[in-house]
């Protein structure tokens, strides 16, 4: 492949950031730029526009996703690839909500960011099968279990994340603390969950990522 392709890493640990950069170099890409964190990362970006841009999601200044809305706004072309250690589902729905190029894993091996990198040089995405198994086995089929709510059971769940009481949705939707309970009833059902008391509670905290879908 073509390897006179920009690229820009970003991550605020020295020692990864400088191997990173090293195998690129040696595996011969010719234009590798570096950012200590997020908001050098964004200077970098908008000033030098990068082909790819690998980026650590925790940084200091501004985090990775924060560095992609950005660049969203401001319509750069520059394609974007998470490198992190998050495997958890709130990181996995965020990237994919962005429609970024590649999400790696920072345990897996240089070549996967290679594969990676070649792969979004054709103008393909690249995601490691930790993405691919969580988004589709743990993600996906909540989206979909969101779907079979209605209208007025959405609003009672975003109201939940919301921290908001049985008394407090009633009060701000004009309806009985009754009418919310029956909601709340089928809500459960449909999203399939314990009769616990806490179940949807404890639904809705380990979802939140997802109901901005609904």
């Amino acid at each position: 492949m073509n390897k006179d392709i920009k690229i820009l890493v970003a991550d605020d640990h020295p020692m990864l950031l400088k191997g990173l950069k090293d195998e690129l170099i040696s595996s011969n890409y010719q234009g590798v730029l570096t950012a200590n964190n997020g908001a050098e990362a964004l200077e970098k970006i908008v000033s030098e526009r990068p082909d790819i841009a690998i980026l650590d999601i925790e940084m200091p200044l501004l985090t990775g996703f924060e560095v992609i809305n950005k660049c969203l706004e401001e319509g750069i072309k520059t394609k974007f690839i998470v490198l992190t250690s998050h495997k958890e589902n709130r990181y996995i729905y965020k990237a994919k909500s962005l429609n970024i190029s590649g999400y790696l894993l920072k345990d897996e091996p240089f070549s996967e960011i290679q594969n990676c990198i070649e792969q979004i040089a054709k103008n393909e995405t690249y995601f490691s099968s930790t993405f691919n198994s969580v988004f589709e086995n743990e993600i996906s089929p909540e989206i979909e279990k969101l779907k079979l709510l209605s209208p007025s059971e959405r609003t009672i769940v975003r109201m939940i994340a919301d921290g908001k009481s049985s008394k407090e949705m009633a009060e701000s939707l004009l309806i009985s603390v009754r009418t919310i309970q029956k909601h709340r009833t089928n809500i459960i059902q449909k999203l399939n969950l314990s009769s616990d008391q806490d179940a949807l509670n404890n639904w809705v905290i380990s979802n939140k990522s997802i109901l901005s879908s609904i």
